[in-house]
């Protein structure tokens, strides 16, 4: 069996979530195509770099991503760090010929994203991007539904993507709330996702109009001492943003993400209304499809919930009996699953860098509607 030796730049949350994907892959999939080897894993701090490893399983560590990019003996390289650093990492690791797994979003804009493109395609590598959400069982049943013309013709795609963890004011100024670091808030963080689920279930977009809101605008830096005044800093990215979207094949869509959303932990939730039916879907019912079906006898018509846990639905197989329900991080496992396919065969599954571009396409175009206050056309 052909074996894929990783090396994994970044060691906190992303770190971990992938880290589980290479470990178990093979657990759950024997049949895959290739075996991801754990080599070896890199951060900033070589503590941090250390602590990851022994935890995580990796087989060796260091400082910085230098060493793990160069390293012979390294096939795939995740990025899971800032969104600031994809390009650089990713442009290096081409460079020597490594595959790349890359976080979301692909980049901070577009440009960045066909920098990265053109690096991987002069070197001929595997690519991949990290939209997990295409990897739940529920989602990708709802895609062959789609496909099978269950619900018709789409006229609806609505999603929101909510989560409440920065509402307090008192909350420090991380990364992620600096446009220099992090491109966008909410918007690049959680409409990506529902963007990308936008276009894997419902199609390309044509044209968006958005608007984009910063609730708090100062906040306190981070590593202060308790006892002193607080010295704050500006909160340079959205907090939430909200837009409409025309698609090319004639459904009109809105999306909301927002980090203010209070008792949203986690809401990715998304609805499509066609022709013959509608389907919607609840990350935090992550188990579940809800399917309605217009051309039933009216008499017995309502939404049914269908338990996505058998062995025909998709990626199932690889787990446990009827009923024994998954959870998130299973999620990593399926798509690691999918990129050492990709691998063994020599083609980037998708979503793939294009994807990534794609989806950086419409989040660009928003921002612009969101300052010019007008439609803006997405670019093909």
């Amino acid at each position: 069996m052909k074996t894929v030796k990783v090396g994994m730049v970044g060691s906190a949350f992303m770190g971990k979530a992938h880290s589980v994907g290479y470990r178990d892959c093979a657990f759950a999939f024997p049949y895959v195509k290739a075996v991801p080897v754990m080599k070896e894993i890199c951060s900033l701090l070589e503590d941090e770099a250390r602590a990851a490893a022994q935890r995580f399983g990796w087989e060796r560590w260091s400082q910085g991503y230098e060493h793990v990019i160069s390293s012979d003996d390294i096939d795939l390289i995740d990025i899971s760090t800032g969104n600031n650093t994809h390009k650089e990492i990713a442009i290096a690791a081409a460079k020597n010929g490594k595959h790349i797994f890359c976080e979301k979003p692909m980049a901070m804009n577009a440009a960045e994203c066909k920098e990265m493109i053109e690096a991987v395609e002069k070197a001929g590598v595997v690519h991949m991007i990290d939209f997990n959400y295409r990897r739940v069982p529920a989602v990708s049943l709802a895609r062959q539904m789609i496909d099978e013309g269950k619900i018709g013709t789409p006229y609806h795609f609505r999603a929101v993507y909510l989560q409440d963890w920065i509402m307090d004011p008192d909350f420090p100024l991380v990364w992620r709330l600096s446009k220099d670091k992090a491109g966008s808030g909410a918007h690049g963080d959680l409409n990506a996702h529902i963007i990308d689920l936008a276009r894997y279930l419902c199609g390309e977009f044509d044209s968006v109009c958005g608007l984009m809101k910063t609730f708090i605008e100062k906040r306190p830096l981070l590593n202060q001492e308790p006892d002193k005044p607080k010295k704050m800093g500006s909160v340079t990215v959205d907090d939430a943003t909200v837009f409409l979207a025309k698609f090319a094949n004639g459904a009109i869509g809105t999306f909301e993400a927002s980090r203010f959303a209070g008792g949203h932990r986690n809401g990715n939730v998304f609805e499509i209304n066609g022709s013959k039916g509608s389907v919607r879907f609840n990350l935090e019912r992550l188990n579940e499809l809800e399917y309605f079906d217009l051309t039933e006898d009216q008499k017995y018509q309502g939404w049914k919930t269908i338990l996505v846990t058998e062995p025909v639905h998709p990626y199932v197989c690889g787990w446990w009996p009827s009923g024994h329900i998954i959870g998130w991080q299973h999620l990593f496992v399926h798509q690691v699953y999918e990129l050492m396919n990709g691998i063994a065969e020599g083609k980037s599954p998708s979503p793939n860098f294009y994807d990534g571009l794609k989806c950086q396409y419409v989040l660009d175009a928003v921002e612009k509607s969101s300052a010019n206050e007008q439609w803006v056309k997405v670019l093909e």
